[in-house]
């Protein structure tokens, strides 16, 4: 069955290695898999104050998530945690409460860095989010450190190890949102 995971990355940076990372996974993945990027450096802070009349940078990024049947995280740490803009794009799609979009949706995360820990600490931080938000996160870790050295300067992965890697992440990560996806219809059904 075709499915559509929605890509959040955690870098606004043009040259980011998270995305570059999430494109390599998007390529390398099995092709019932097809990748949407869901951009969050439009979306203005949460404040419940305007949730009346949501933004439309907010309305846009929830009905991408609503649509989507999985979502991968691409995360850089920042300070032992994940980006603010990122931080604040769970936040938009988390509310309103109990009708967020991000509610329930099968998820895996991936953290790059230049550092050799590769995002341990946004990897670890953001899966605590997602746990709340009772999203099923893929149990498989994924910390790519020294992110520089695996691209060429087109952004193309040339790393066959790390290559090796991301297409055993992406076939698990295919598994684990039909294992998902088809625990919850069992549920629904009985």
């Amino acid at each position: 069955m075709n499915r559509t995971v929605a890509v959040i990355v955690g870098s606004l940076r043009k040259g980011s290695w998270n995305r570059k990372l999430a494109e390599a996974i998007a390529t390398l993945s099995p092709p019932n898999l097809r990748f949407e990027f869901v951009e969050i450096g439009d979306l203005p802070f949460y404040d419940e104050d305007i949730e009346a009349s949501a933004p439309l940078p907010w309305v846009r990024f929830r009905n991408q998530i609503r649509s989507a049947d999985a979502v991968l995280f691409a995360t850089p740490e920042y300070n032992r945690s994940v980006p603010g803009v990122l931080k604040n794009a769970i936040d938009v799609g988390s509310r309103p409460y109990a009708q967020g979009a991000l509610a329930g949706k099968p998820a895996a995360v991936i953290s790059a860095s230049i550092g050799a820990i590769g995002g341990f600490g946004a990897n670890h931080h953001l899966r605590q989010s997602l746990a709340f938000l009772g999203m099923p996160t893929l149990p498989a870790e994924a910390y790519i450190g020294t992110a520089q050295n695996l691209f060429d300067e087109k952004g193309a992965l040339t790393n066959e190890a790390t290559r090796g890697f991301l297409t055993g992440f992406a076939q698990s990560f295919a598994t684990w949102i039909e294992t998902q996806l088809g625990a919850n219809a069992s549920v629904r059904a009985a």
